[in-house]
């Protein structure tokens, strides 16, 4: 009888754990993101902050500074944006208008979070960086044109943040009361033209007038 002397592949080593700097980070964003949305930017603190986080005030100004310094950490939102690999070109405003309405709706620190953004005046850009650098990429798999890519994410915005301003912000009653069909019925050809229809070339204006002759 001849040995076996086949090896088992060596086990791939375990993942190391967190380190304990990142798991008190988590923590302190996590209660951040709760404490801003609830307070505002005004009245939250960050002995409020770390008391909800379980940690020392000292360790929430260690890691970032000062409660402004903390507050652009937190609000570092992530719209989650899907490929649309398996999205086809007639159905990719629906896709859209459905995806935004749902991340709104898992996550209600969201809307909150670009409330207080708004009314504290650190808002900076924020939201401008956001679409260009999450939305863009989406609207450019759909846009065929990639100069159009900056106009065309604007307007798909205007929609989709339209109605999230309305609809979690303002909480509009006729708008509240939609359901997400309905919302989608509404929006998504809009959103579908914004993406996929043709560049209209600016009408030429009026003539100039010349000023009459001596």
């Amino acid at each position: 009888m001849t040995e076996d002397k086949t090896q088992s592949p060596p086990a791939a080593p375990a993942p190391p754990p967190p380190r304990r700097s990142d798991a008190t980070r988590a923590a302190i964003l996590e209660a951040a993101v709760a404490r801003f949305a609830a307070d505002g930017y005004e009245r939250a603190t960050i002995r409020a902050i770390a008391r909800d986080a379980g940690i020392d005030p000292a360790m929430v100004m260690r890691y970032y500074g000062n409660k402004e310094g903390l507050y652009r950490a937190a609000s570092e939102i992530d719209l989650r944006m899907p490929d649309f690999a398996d999205v086809p070109l007639e159905g990719a405003g629906e896709a859209l208008v459905r995806h935004f309405l749902h991340r709104w709706e898992e996550d209600g620190t969201l809307a909150a979070m670009i409330r207080v953004g708004l009314a504290s005046g650190l808002d900076g850009g924020r939201q401008q960086a956001l679409l260009a650098g999450q939305l863009g990429p989406a609207v450019a798999r759909f846009c065929a044109d990639p100069a159009e890519v900056p106009r065309r994410t604007a307007l798909v915005a205007s929609q989709v943040l339209g109605m999230a301003v309305l609809r979690y912000l303002v909480e509009v009653p006729a708008v509240t009361a939609m359901s997400r069909d309905e919302i989608v019925a509404w929006l998504a050809p809009t959103v579908q033209r914004y993406l996929t229809e043709e560049s209209r070339p600016p009408e030429a204006g009026p003539a100039p007038r010349t000023s009459p002759s001596g």
